[in-house]
This record gives C-alpha cells, structure tokens and sequence, in this order.
C-alpha cells in the first residue's frame, strides 16, 4: 500500500466517522446474532462466548481487510454464509459427540485456512472471474442462503431446547416458550416498521433494543427470567472481557498447532468451501459497490485482504466474514468514502468489546434469531419467482430452484457447481438453437469490385450457379458442429466455389474444423473449392484462426481450400478462375495510349491532340499510392497499364474495398468533380502507368471542346454511378 492510499484528506474523515459508525451499528448486532447461531449447536453455555466471536470477528475484520484490500468503501464483517456452512458443521461435531474444545479449534481453523485459500486465490488472479457467475446462480446461492439461515433460527425463534433441528422443533410444540416467541416477533414487527418511521438509527439497533425492552417486560411477571446463568433465553455472560483476550489467542495458537494432519485434512473441504462463498460474498458486493459510486476495485488485492482478515479473526477467536452490502451501503449512505470507513467500523467494534461486553448478557436468543430470520427473507430472490411464469425465461428459473434445492439438502458449494454447470448448458441450448449462417448468397447477387468489360460479366451472370457464399456468425463448436454441416453439405456437388465469410464468428473449437475439413474433402472429390474470406486476426478467446485452420488442416496450400483477407479478393480470385486469366507480368503488358481509351472512341483527331497537349502521365511501382483521401489534389485519373485498387479509410488500418480499376478505367472522379480532395486512396497493385488531367487543365479544355469536355464528364458520371449501383448491391445482398 502507497502512501497516497492511507492519505486522509480533512475533508473526508467526517463522512468516514458517521460512515464507519453507521456500518458498525449494523454490522455489530448480526455479527452477534452469526456468532450465537455458530456456537448454540455445542451446548448452550457456549452462546455466550458465540456473542463474543461474532464482535471480535466485526473488529478483526474491520481493521485488517480495509488495510489490504483493493475497495475503497467496503465494510467487511461476519456474514450469513460463513453461519451457514460454519453452523452446519457446528451442528455436525456436535452429532458426532466431539468434545466443544476440539469442534471450536476445528472451526478456527477452518477459518484460517479459508483466509489462506483466498490469499492464493488473489495471488494466482481468480478474482475477476466473478464476473462469469451467472445470475441465476447468484440468485439461487443468495436465496438458499437465506432460507437455511431461517430454518436454522426457527428453533431458537421457537425457544425449542438447545440443539434441536427444525423439523424436531416443530414437532414437538409442548417444549416452545412462548416469551421467547413474543420477543422474537416484537423484533421482527421492529425490524419491518422502524425503516419507515426513521432512518437515523440502524433498524437492527432498534429492533434489538425492543426486544431487549420485551424481555424485561415479560421478567416483570416472571423474575426467574431475570437470572443470566444457565437461562437458554439470554445469551449469558460473556466472561472476562478483555483481560482475556491476549490469553485467549495465545492458548488457541497452541492448541491448534497440536492439531493433526488427520483433522487438517477432516476439514479441508469446508475450508475450500467457505473460501469459495466468501470470496463470491465479498465480490458480489465489490461490484455492486463499484456500479454506485463510479468507482473500481481490484478483484485480487481484496482477496487477499480478505483472507489475512479471516485469518486474524479466527487466530483471535472470532467469527471469519466477507464484504457485506448491508454495511456497506449504510456506509456509502452515511458519507463514507475511504478505506478509512472500514477501519472505523473495525475501531468501533473493538470499542464495543471493551465496553458493552456486559450489557450483552441480556440480550434474548430469540431476538437474534428474529434479525437473522428477516436478514434471511430479505436475501432470497422474489423477484424471480417471476421468471416461471414467463416462457423465455422458465429455465433460468429451473436454474435457480436447483441451485435453492441443492444449497438446503447438499451443500453451498455443491450448489454453486450444479448451478454453474446448469448455466453452461443453457448457454449451449441458446447457442445451438441460433442459426450459424447469417446470409446466404447466390454467386449472381454479388460480384468483386473489380472493373470488368460487359461481356465478362455476362458470361459471370451465367455461371453465377457455380458460386455460393455464407456469412457465418456466431460459436462453431461442438453444439454447433452438425447444424453447419446441414447448412452445408447440400452444396457438394453442385457447386464449384463455396465461400464462407468467417468476419461474424466468435468462437471456433476442432470439432468444427472436423466437418469444415470434410466439407473441403467431398468438395475435392469434385473439383471444387472452399474459400475462406474475412478471418479474424484475433477471437474474443485469444485464438488466431487463420493459424487455427492451417494446423487443424482445413486450410494447406497444396489442396483445394483456400483463405483471402477480405470477401472482395476472394470473389476476385473465383472470377479469375471462371474467365480463365490467368497472372500477366505487367512489364510485357502494352501500354494503352490516350487515343485507345474506349471514352474517347468517338472524339476528333483535334480534341485528343488538345486533350493529350495537356495530359500528364506520371507510373507508379506496387504498393505505392497514386492519390490520397483528403488530398486536395483535383486530377483525373486514368489507368494507361496496371491495375489500382480503390480503398475507403475507415479506422486506423481499416479500409473498404470500393473498386480494383484496370486499364481505360477513370478514378479519382469525386475529387475531381467537387474540388473538396478525394475520398479515398488510390493504390496501385502492379506496375502501374496513368494519365492525369488536371483540373485547370480541364477548365480551360472546356472553352474550346466543350463536346469534349462533356465525354469526359459524362464518363466521370457513369463511372461514379456504376460503382454506387455495385455498393448498393452489395448492401442488399450481405444487409437483406
């Protein structure tokens, strides 16, 4: 951490006190009530020290994790999913029979090495992949969380005795204490009603309070409720308070070093669990923190903030934790505005121990229970409930009810998994469900840009059935593999160039490449081609596919599959081969004189001399430019020998393929017509030679061959409309 990072502007440190403050009064009670549920399951006597746990985890946290972590207002503090995996296990030891000792060292270690797992999550960089959990899954994770934190408190909100379960408390109503629920439901009536009478003070602070004022209400006509010792509805008391405290983390140190590898290895699964849910926890939080203050975390540094937060809260006794939205947001709320917040929170939370460690004694079971139970409701998802009625999105729904059903009768982690790997196989469903083939076109729809005489086009017209071209889109993987051959495989046999246009495709996988490659085989077998055209130089996924095509096979250069930059050069190449050119050395090419120019076949012998009086002729040698966009030269051009291709700038090294002109053919019109500088680059292709007629030639050529004068504009009109009814085509062909 810089030293720009722990500065603290004057400005911000009163939004940071009230930010921090207002955190933890909201954090502080859960925490109480997290602890409770951890340590209720190993006998009653430990709830207490369960209170005690929850605070020491909130001040451990509060001051570790904002020091390392990577987000600027987050409020760290022990959480609902660390209850509900460490309370499962709780219940678990205590079935088992283990001494509450040992199960209280096995859950401290559980939380240090959860803090340790995140650690090397942040240090290999898995912190951004939060941003691939889907919804669904998130959803259904947050809602199983909250109803097994409900089912959980319901004993306790019963005041059914110690360590029973939920369908044991509801089956034996003889043994519920109804003050415990008269107290449980004055705070859950508090917890719904005081948000609307005020927003000064924490509902949680309230609602505990009233059922504090409950309870000694009910003791009025009961005295036997006022006794802390061995009462099931109070907490109890918390013991030495912090005169223990160094005592307590140096006994726990040497306890757990005499751990052996067998019990490490026992709990190495729940460790890696609880990373995994408070790692999603504290992300999931980091970005909707981010989406309402503008502002960025660092994944991976707020794991490892995390995990030394972990670590120093269960080194010291307490409750492990994740970034909270509770919290977090009253801190954002209250004008919180650096890590200096959170380290409030943690400061205040340390206060509390010091001073209000008696005071807890007397807060009822039943009244944590109740804040737990509502914390519970308000995380499950209602809103998608919605989403079975809808048909679009009934699978999503299907989605999160697995994931509710396996996180209640599985596991947290197990959910998370089956509802990941449901996710995927509705992406493949949505994937293979969408059409690979973007357009289809016929090979007399669409032609190259290259300038050709009447009667080759003609005869291209006529053979057009020989061509087809497919824009292709999407993933071609293996869901996608058979819809491309049956998209294909019918034109084996009658066609003699397929080309696919690759420029709209996102994914590729080998298994597409197999049916490309026998696409390219059966084609061989009758003398025909497959042409790729618009490869990407690079896929979303990093993939170089033309590279990608040659090492699968499909594209070599010694068989009949070939790959060209762009969809013009490769139709240019199937109209080479359909008019049989065949690649002519432009050295031995004759070149054109002015007078051979089909444009000026019916000109006189006197206006081709004044025309060739003030024509000037300038050559060009491969890759050179004869004119650039936005060049204010005003010539015209006309190709004497070689051939130019015209291209439109679009962005940086992007350009569109307007044209390829040959000899006779007139460029740079625009330019020359307007007097506002060409529209685009001129680049010759071969050996090239032009004549060039400036436009202050032509002015005064005007005057005195007007006829003349009219030809070459004439041409220059016809040229432009040629080409804008050969672009409109086009758009029609790929766009329709």
């Amino acid at each position: 951490m810089t030293a720009h990072e722990i500065k603290l502007p004057n400005r911000n440190l009163v939004g940071d006190l009230w930010g921090g403050l207002a955190a933890m009064l909201v954090a502080l009670p859960s925490a109480i009530a997290f602890g409770v549920a951890i340590y209720s399951p190993l006998g009653g006597s430990l709830a207490a020290q369960g209170a005690l746990a929850g605070i020491l985890g909130a001040m451990a946290l509060g001051l570790v994790a904002p020091l390392f972590g990577g987000s600027t207002r987050l409020i760290t503090a022990p959480c609902a999913p660390a209850a509900a995996v460490l309370s499962a296990l709780a219940v678990g030891f205590a079935k088992e029979g283990m001494a509450p000792g040992l199960a209280l060292l096995l859950l401290g270690l559980i939380g240090i090495m959860a803090g340790g797992i995140q650690i090397a999550l942040g240090l290999a960089r898995v912190g951004q992949l939060i941003k691939f959990i889907p919804f669904p899954v998130v959803s259904g994770y947050l809602s199983g969380v909250g109803l097994i934190i409900i089912g959980s408190q319901i004993p306790k909100f019963l005041g059914a005795p110690g360590g029973a379960g939920l369908l044991d408390a509801l089956a034996m109503p003889a043994a519920w204490r109804w003050q415990s629920v008269v107290v449980g439901t004055v705070v859950i009536i508090a917890m719904l009603v005081t948000p609307r009478l005020t927003k000064a003070v924490p509902a949680a602070i309230l609602a505990l309070l009233a059922g504090i004022a409950a309870y000694l209400l009910l003791a009025l006509g009961d005295p036997a409720l006022l006794n802390t010792v061995g009462n099931p509805l109070l907490v109890g008391s918390l013991g030495g308070g912090d005169s223990n405290l160094s005592d307590a983390v140096t006994q726990r140190w040497h306890a757990m070093s005499g751990l052996g590898l067998g019990l490490v290895v026992k709990v190495a699964v729940p460790a890696l669990t609880l990373a995994a849910l408070l790692s999603i926890d504290t992300l999931k939080t980091c970005v909707v923190i981010d989406a309402m203050t503008n502002s960025h975390h660092n994944s991976n540094r707020e794991l490892m903030g995390q995990g030394l937060g972990n670590m120093a809260a269960s080194l010291i006794g307490g409750i492990p934790g994740a970034g909270t939205m509770g919290a977090s947001l009253i801190n954002i709320s209250s004008g919180g505005n650096s890590k200096f917040s959170g380290l409030l929170a943690g400061l205040f939370s340390l206060a509390a121990f010091l001073l209000l460690s008696p005071l807890i004694a007397w807060v009822p079971v039943a009244a944590l229970a109740a804040i737990l139970m509502v914390i519970g409701f308000r995380m499950i998802d209602r809103h998608s409930l919605a989403f079975f009625f809808t048909r679009s999105t009934r699978f999503d729904f299907l989605v999160i009810l697995s994931v509710i059903l396996v996180a209640i009768f599985g596991s947290l982690i197990a959910a998370s998994g089956v509802g990941v790997a449901l996710a995927i196989l509705l992406f493949i469903r949505e994937q293979t469900r969408s059409s690979v083939v973007r357009h289809r076109i016929e090979g007399n729809e669409i032609f190259s840009k290259r300038s050709r005489s009447r009667q080759d086009m003609e005869k291209l017209e006529r053979e057009g059935s020989e061509t087809v071209v497919f824009e292709l889109q999407g993933s071609l993987f293996f869901g996608t593999a058979s819809q491309l051959h049956t998209a294909l495989e019918p034109e084996v046999g009658h066609r003699k160039f397929v080309i696919l246009s690759m420029r709209r495709v996102q994914s590729l996988d080998i298994t597409a490449t197999h049916v490309l490659e026998q696409i390219k085989d059966r084609l061989e077998e009758t003398d025909a081609y497959l042409v790729f055209c618009d490869i990407p130089k690079g896929l979303p996924s990093g993939l170089k596919m033309k590279r990608f095509l040659k090492d699968t096979g499909v594209v070599r250069p010694t068989n009949k599959a070939f790959a060209f930059r762009q969809l013009d050069e490769a139709l240019e190449w199937v109209e080479a081969q359909k008019l049989e050119q065949l690649p002519v050395d432009q050295s031995e090419v004759k070149p054109l004189e002015l007078r051979d120019m089909r444009v000026f076949a019916k000109c006189s012998d006197a206006e081709m001399t004044a025309l060739e009086s003030i024509i000037q002729t300038q050559s060009f040698k491969p890759d050179k430019k004869v004119f650039k966009a936005g060049e204010g030269d005003d010539g015209l051009f006309l190709v004497r020998r070689g051939a130019v291709k015209i291209l439109v700038p679009i962005h940086k090294k992007e350009n569109y393929h307007m044209t390829t002109c040959g000899p006779g053919d007139i460029m740079g019109g625009m330019g020359f017509v307007e007097d506002r500088g060409h529209v685009a680059d001129g680049l010759a292709l071969t050996d090239t030679d032009v004549f060039v007629l400036p436009r202050a030639g032509f002015d005064e050529l005007a005057k005195t061959h007007p006829r003349l004068a009219l030809t070459i504009i004439e041409a220059v009109a016809v040229g432009l409309s040629s080409r804008l009814r050969v672009t409109i085509s086009e758009l029609q062909a790929l766009r329709g």
